[in-house]
């Protein structure tokens, strides 16, 4: 398993702590999900998050 899928399942877990069921659990659960699988891509350096927030610079 690479870093990427190790923090998907990390803020799958910590989503599933979080909430305690229902549809606003699950969508908590997927929303750190995808938190954890952005900060893991960017410790690792699959991932460039500094590049998706800086957005475009315009010329």
């Amino acid at each position: 398993m690479n870093t990427v899928t190790i923090g998907l399942f990390a803020g799958l877990l910590l989503g599933v702590a979080a909430a305690a069921g229902g549809f606003w659990g699950f969508v908590v659960a997927v929303l750190l999900g995808l938190v954890g699988a952005a900060v893991a891509g960017q410790a690792s350096g699959e991932i460039d998050v500094t590049a998706v927030l800086r957005g475009r610079d315009r010329e």
